[in-house]
């Protein structure tokens, strides 16, 4: 009865890394804390949400900097997609996030404060010690994701992109794609007013001062995109 007991609970753990040498370097940690789990690794989201779908795993260990498709280009913007969606469909299943993008979570925090199972973050330079200590709180329903809150540099603005995440469609229109902002208004539909109105939120929110910059004669969009990115918004 034991025996069956124990087959039962043996521990599933998915691990999502681009890299190989990353895949195997984790599978070989894990396996020394955890000789009888069950281990299955692969390099892009796609399928990923597949072996999720299909083995139910209790743990994934993930870095954000993904490609969607073998081939393709990692991004953290697929990652982060990739992320949302798990935690959309399974609220409840533990996820330790280990990458050296760990701020760029500050763009879907509102969904990683809701989700019911452990969330766990760590720079991919922790130690082995310091890993497994984190694996154990994930599989344990901890949240832990002070390095969020760490680089939390501007709160006020979280709040109101949760009011308004268009805001950050228009970073992405403008310093990924570099469109300016008739091209962006188009692109969301909006008007240009509407649009410069998305900027001063920002811009208000992020602490930058246009009256001065332009007093010192220094490009407010650049200056922007330079606190955009210190935020963790945009790559």
């Amino acid at each position: 009865m034991n025996q069956c007991l124990a087959k039962k609970v043996s521990l599933q753990i998915l691990l999502v890394d681009s890299y190989d040498i990353a895949l195997n370097a984790t599978a070989q940690l894990v396996k020394t804390q955890y000789p009888d789990g069950n281990i299955i690794s692969t390099r892009t989201a796609n399928d990923a949400i597949n072996k999720i779908v299909n083995w139910q795993p209790d743990l994934i260990i993930m870095d954000i900097y993904l490609p969607e498709k073998l081939g393709e280009i990692a991004q953290t913007k697929t990652g982060l997609d990739f992320l949302q969606q798990v935690m959309q469909k399974y609220p409840k299943l533990n996820i330790f996030v280990q990458s050296p993008y760990v701020k760029r979570l500050v763009q879907i925090k509102p969904a990683i404060v809701k989700h019911q199972g452990g969330f766990v973050i760590a720079d991919k330079n922790v130690t082995s010690q310091e890993m497994l200590s984190i694996i154990d709180g994930a599989l344990k329903g901890f949240t832990r994701i002070k390095g969020i809150t760490d680089i939390y540099i501007y709160p006020d603005i979280y709040e109101k992109l949760n009011l308004k995440p268009e805001i950050l469609k228009l970073l992405s229109l403008a310093f990924n794609e570099g469109l300016q902002d008739k091209a962006i208004a188009a692109h969301i539909c909006v008007s240009e007013r509407t649009v410069r109105k998305h900027w001063e939120t920002l811009q208000a929110a992020l602490g930058i001062d246009c009256h001065e910059l332009r007093n010192q004669g220094i490009n407010i969009r650049v200056f922007t995109k330079i606190r955009a990115r210190a935020a963790g918004l945009i790559d």
